[in-house]
């Protein structure tokens, strides 16, 4: 992901829009900002932006609704942004489809190392759409996964994935019919010891198939619960 992605800052508050587009322009990102929910789902679905770093707590339409919004259309990787620090609040962020979550008070720079990291891992629209020589592909009955171009087919349709549920489902399908427990999925996928809320991988887990189901009800069948452990993901290769 180069420097110049486009990224739409949302919050209520005027300082904390100010100090995070400063600090994300300090490192070359093309920055938006909205005041209030409802812009920010015009300008969301608009524009095709890179990331979105979205407050929780908002007059009007707040960020759970934004992001369900956006959801319904895109998986333009997003970031919560939130006072409030409870289990609730967490969980409910990740059932409407965000892909990280911050706590205010925060440091900018950490918002900024999030914002880069998130980047790192997902995919641009322009790239999936370039033609490339792949090399790291996993191929399945009813599901073909290109880690190169970060592209999931499913039925012969491509899946539109947020990051982390791209980053689960490739997880999962590197190690066929091994089960993972939810803390070790947790540390992997997510790369730190995240909330040890063991309920965001089964968030993760139920869109996943709910968006492979659509195109794919073999290919939804495949991620399979293990009662009292966690999941695995069961196929046999072509």
């Amino acid at each position: 992901m180069s420097q110049d992605a486009k990224i739409l800052v949302v919050d209520d508050e005027e300082r904390i829009r100010r100090l995070l587009k400063m600090y994300l322009e300090r490192e070359e990102y093309d920055v938006d900002d909205a005041e209030n929910g409802e812009k920010a789902l015009k300008m969301a679905l608009e524009v095709d932006y890179d990331l979105i770093v979205l407050d929780l707590m908002m007059p009007g339409i707040d960020g759970i609704e934004v992001c369900e919004e956006i959801r319904k259309q895109k998986a333009t990787p997003i970031i919560m942004l939130t006072a409030k620090g409870e289990e609730a609040n967490r969980v409910q962020g990740f059932e409407a489809g965000t892909d990280d979550y911050i706590v205010k008070p925060f440091s900018p720079r950490e918002v900024v190392l999030r914002v880069k990291a998130l980047l790192r891992r997902s995919s641009s629209t322009k790239f999936l759409q370039t033609e490339t020589t792949t090399k790291d592909v996993l191929v399945f009955p009813h599901l073909t996964i290109d880690n190169d171009a970060h592209r999931v087919t499913a039925g012969g349709k491509h899946i539109n994935l947020t990051p982390k549920e791209y980053e689960l489902l490739h997880y999962l399908a590197q190690s066929p019919d091994k089960v993972f427990a939810r803390e070790q999925l947790l540390k992997d996928v997510w790369n730190y010891e995240f909330f040890g809320d063991l309920r965001t991988v089964d968030t993760h887990i139920k869109r996943l198939r709910e968006k492979l189901n659509k195109v794919s009800p073999e290919a939804a069948n495949m991620i399979s619960t293990v009662w009292g452990v966690g999941y695995k993901f069961e196929a046999v290769r072509e």
